[in-house]
């Protein structure tokens, strides 16, 4: 395999923000050497290499990748996406997780029996060790907040994933904001889930838009959360998780793996297998990993909303709250879930 980079010479002759940040992340997965060759496509001169290659592979823009099989010299991929091509580089060289899958839990006993030998890895460890068992047939849901750690740590594990965000359309702008940001900074293929919507029409026709201030939120999460989410699984075996035991009292006994009992997945006899890598981690504890890391977060945050949903049902949190206080605050506060998790 041949594998050659197209950087992009901006018109003020430095390289484009994209193509550093691409580097750097191939640079920290320990793949930046496994790029052959270097190819520039500079802004003030049409007809510099770059473009002209541009132009060949039908690429609109750079940086892109060509990557060539050196055993099929006819064909050769062109990547838009560091994380794509980190998954590929990572790829050839990784057989083990192939061998792994024939490892993957297929029954309740063996779910248990892993849960409780991983009882004490860490959060990265958990995340790639789920994407290594089960590659694309894993997904990560990420839901606007301090999840995105979740995000890093995939993208940093080289293995392939999907993605995918719950949008209700009752969403802060500044979440919406803050998907794309997420999206283009770790150059995601984000699934954006969205309700079906004609039930959707039908319930707002007959209930309004605020229902759930006088008849509780189940409802309503029901049709703009739980169907979409119970769509998107069946077709996984297993999906990856933000919940921590210090979120609620509702959380606090949560393993870092267990069989989800609410939803049906691809694995045997409707298996689905829910990873919760940071289970044992505290706020603080995730909040580090977000600096540490320089990781996006979503701007909420500082505005003092420590768990965030839709905009109608989230309010900032007061000294002394706990985070899920902030959520469906005129609520008993036993009932600080909204269908996506039994407890």
């Amino acid at each position: 395999m041949r594998v050659t980079m197209v950087k992009k010479i901006t018109a003020d002759g430095t390289p484009c923000s994209k193509c550093r940040q691409a580097e750097a992340r191939l640079r920290e997965n320990g793949l930046l050497d496994q790029i052959d060759a270097v190819v520039i496509a500079d802004e003030r001169d049409p007809e510099s290499p770059g473009w002209a290659m541009a132009r060949e592979h039908g690429a609109a823009n750079a940086p892109f990748w060509i990557v060539e099989y050196l055993d099929d010299k006819s064909s050769a991929e062109v990547i838009t996406s560091v994380l794509k091509l980190t998954q590929v580089l990572a790829g050839v060289e990784d057989t083990q997780a192939q061998r792994i899958v024939d490892l993957a839990p297929s029954s309740r006993r063996q779910v248990r029996e892993m849960a409780e030998a991983m009882k004490g890895t860490g959060p990265a460890d958990l995340v790639k060790w789920a994407l290594m068992t089960y590659g694309v047939d894993c997904t990560i849901a990420f839901s606007g907040a301090e999840d995105v750690a979740l995000v890093d740590m995939a993208v940093k594990s080289g293995y392939a994933f999907t993605v995918f965000t719950l949008d209700t359309g009752r969403l802060h702008p500044e979440t919406y904001d803050y998907l794309e940001r997420v999206r283009l900074t770790y150059q995601l293929d984000l699934e954006i889930l969205s309700p079906d919507q004609q039930r959707l029409e039908t319930f707002v026709r007959e209930k309004g838009l605020f229902s759930f201030l006088r008849d509780g939120h189940s409802e309503c999460c029901a049709i703009r959360k739980v169907a979409p989410l119970r769509r998107h699984l069946k077709l996984r075996r297993a999906w990856i998780t933000g919940q921590r035991r210090d979120q609620s009292p509702t959380r606090g006994n949560i393993p870092v793996l267990q069989v989800d009992d609410a939803f049906d997945g691809a694995g045997a006899s409707g298996l689905l297998v829910k990873v919760n890598p940071l289970a044992n981690w505290s706020s603080e504890r995730v909040w580090d990993h977000i600096r540490t890391h320089d990781v996006p977060h979503n701007t909420l945050h500082e505005r003092g909303f420590r768990s965030i949903g839709c905009a109608p049902c989230t309010r900032a949190t007061h000294p002394g709250e706990h985070e899920r206080e902030g959520r469906w605050w005129w609520e008993d506060a036993t009932r600080k879930e909204c269908g996506l998790h039994l407890t």
